[in-house]
C-alpha cells in the first residue's frame, strides 16, 4: 500500500462515515420531530463531527510518517551495512541514498557506489512495510474515530456546536501556521544577514557605490576580494520600480478608473473591467519576453535616434515601461473600488450645483476617494519594486548608478537570482550578501505597505 492508496482510501472511508452517520442522524430526528427541544442540529452537522473525528487522526498519521518516514527508512537501510561499512559523513551518506533511490525508481541505470545495488532491494521493503504500517494504522484510527463519533449521535447532541468549534480551530491553525511562517522567513534572513555583516561591514553595504560581489576561492588564488556597496542596486530597484514604472502605471490606471466608474456605460464596464484585470494574470516571463523582444529593441532605436548611440540594447526604460503597464490592473483596481465606494449622492449634488462632469470628478469624485487611491499606489510599488523576471530579461545585470534611462541597470531582486543560481557554499560573503539583499528588500516592502495602511487609515472617509 502507497501512501496516496493510503490517502485515497482513508478519505473515501471519511466520506462514507459522513453519509452512514447522516443517515442515521436524520431517521432520529423525524422520530423525535414531535417533542420541543428534543433536536438540536440538523443531520449534515452530525455526519461532518463524526467524518472530522475518522479524519482528522488517520491525516495526522500519514502526515506524520511523510515528514519521519524518509529518516526511519534511511536508518533501515544505512543499518543493514556492516558497521565498517556504514558511511559517517552526512554527505557520503546522503549520495548513497541518492543512488538508491534513483536504482529503485529506475533513474539510474548504474551506481557508482557498489554498495548500493545491493542495499535497493532493503530500501523497497523499508518503503513498502512502512507505507503498509502508517496506511494500516490510519485506517484503524479512522474506524476507531468514526465508530467513537458514530456512537454519540442522539437527537439532542450538540454537532453544531462541535463541528464550529473544529472549523474555528482549524483557522486557528492556518493562523498561526501563517504567522509562524512569516518569522521564519524574517528570523532566516536575519541569521544569515548577520553572518553577512561579520564579514563585510554594514556601512560599506549601505553607503557603497560599487557592486562587484566576485571573490577569491582560495588564499593564494588572484582574484576580486569583492565589493558590496549595495547602493547601485537600491537605485536601480527605486529607479525602474518606483519611478519609471510609476510614470506610466499611475495615470493610465487612474484614468481607466475614473472612464470605468464614471464615462462608460454598464455594458461597456462589464467587458472592460475584466479585461483590464487579465492584465495581473499574465505571468511575469511573459512580460519579460515582451519587453526583451519587441520593447527594448525599440527603446534603443528611440535612443540612437536622438543621437545617443551608446545606448544599450537592455535599458532601465524597457523595463520600466512593462513593469508599468504590468502593474496598471492594482493602480485601477484599486482606484476603482475606492470611486465607486464614494456615495452617488456627493456626485449627483456636484452636478446638481451645475458643476461639470469633468469638474465633480476632479474637485469632489477623486479628493474623496483619495485614501484608497494612494493605498492601491504604495501597493503596486511595493509590487513593482519585488519584480525579477521583467528585470533580469530587460534591464541586464549591470550595477550602474546612473540616471540614463537608456543605460542597463540592475536591481535587488536580479542580484538574489545571480547570487543564489547554481552550486553555492553558504560560508562565502558572496552568497550571504543575497540574505542581506532581501532583508533590505523586504524592510522596504514592509514600510510602504505599513505606511499605504496608515494612509488608508488616517484619511478614510465613512459614508452612510
Amino acid at each position: 500500500m502507497t501512501l496516496l492508496i493510503a490517502l485515497l482510501l482513508v478519505i473515501g472511508l471519511a466520506g462514507f462515515a459522513y453519509l452512514a452517520a447522516r443517515a442515521r442522524a436524520g431517521k432520529m430526528i423525524v422520530a423525535a420531530a414531535g417533542r420541543f427541544g428534543a433536536v438540536h442540529s440538523r443531520p449534515v452537522y452530525h455526519g461532518a463531527y463524526v467524518a472530522v473525528l475518522a479524519l482528522a487522526p488517520a491525516l495526522i498519521v500519514l502526515a506524520g510518517w511523510s515528514l519521519v518516514g524518509e529518516r526511519w527508512i534511511e536508518q533501515q537501510v544505512v543499518g543493514a551495512l556492516p558497521a565498517a561499512e556504514q558511511p559517517v559523513d552526512k554527505l557520503d551518506r546522503a549520495a548513497l541514498m541518492n543512488e538508491v533511490r534513483g536504482l529503485v525508481a529506475g533513474d539510474l541505470p548504474q551506481a557508482f557506489n557498489p554498495v548500493a545495488p545491493k542495499l535497493a532491494p532493503v530500501y523497497a521493503a523499508a518503503v513498502a512495510n512502512g507505507d503498509l504500517l502508517a496506511g494500516a494504522l490510519a485506517v484503524a484510527l479512522l474506524c476507531g474515530g468514526g465508530l467513537w463519533g458514530y456512537g454519540r449521535i442522539r437527537p439532542d447532541f450538540r454537532a453544531r456546536t462541535a463541528v464550529e468549534s473544529q472549523v474555528q480551530a482549524v483557522l486557528l491553525l492556518a493562523s498561526v501556521v501563517a504567522i509562524l511562517t512569516t518569522f521564519g522567513i524574517v528570523l532566516s534572513l536575519i541569521f544569515e544577514s548577520i553572518r553577512f555583516f561579520g564579514m563585510v561591514s554594514p556601512v560599506e553595504f549601505l553607503i557603497g557605490l560599487q557592486w562587484s560581489p566576485q571573490t577569491a576561492l582560495r588564499a593564494d588564488q588572484v582574484g576580486s576580494t569583492g565589493s558590496f556597496g549595495a547602493v547601485p542596486l537600491f537605485w536601480g530597484t527605486i529607479f525602474i520600480g518606483a519611478i519609471i514604472a510609476m510614470l506610466v502605471a499611475i495615470p493610465l490606471g487612474l484614468l481607466s478608473a475614473i472612464y470605468l466608474t464614471q464615462y462608460a456605460a454598464p455594458s461597456l464596464r462589464r467587458w472592460m473591467k475584466p479585461v483590464l484585470e487579465l492584465l495581473a494574470g499574465v505571468p511575469t516571463v511573459v512580460y519579460g519576453f515582451f519587453a526583451a523582444l519587441t520593447v527594448a529593441p525599440l527603446v534603443r532605436q528611440l535612443a540612437v535616434a536622438v543621437g545617443m548611440s551608446d545606448a544599450s540594447s537592455d535599458s532601465a526604460l524597457a523595463a520600466g515601461l512593462v513593469m508599468g503597464i504590468m502593474i496598471i490592473p492594482f493602480v485601477s483596481s484599486m482606484a476603482d473600488d475606492s470611486l465607486t465606494a464614494v456615495p452617488r449622492a456627493m456626485r449627483d449634488g456636484s452636478l446638481a450645483m451645475g458643476a461639470t462632469m469633468s469638474e465633480t470628478v476632479k474637485k469632489v469624485m477623486v479628493p474623496a476617494a483619495l485614501p484608497g487611491i494612494v493605498g492601491g499606489v504604495l501597493l503596486a510599488v511595493s509590487r513593482a519594486i519585488g519584480e525579477t523576471m521583467i528585470v533580469v530579461m530587460a534591464a541586464g545585470l549591470a550595477a550602474n548608478l546612473t540616471a540614463n534611462p537608456f543605460s542597463s541597470v540592475t536591481t535587488v531582486t536580479t542580484q538574489i537570482v545571480a547570487l543564489l543560481t547554481g552550486d553555492q557554499e553558504f560560508d562565502s560573503a558572496k552568497t550571504l550578501s543575497a540574505f542581506a539583499l532581501g532583508l533590505v528588500l523586504f524592510c522596504m516592502t514592509l514600510v510602504l505597505n505599513i505606511y499605504a495602511l496608515a494612509v488608508v487609515k488616517r484619511y478614510r472617509e465613512a459614508y452612510e
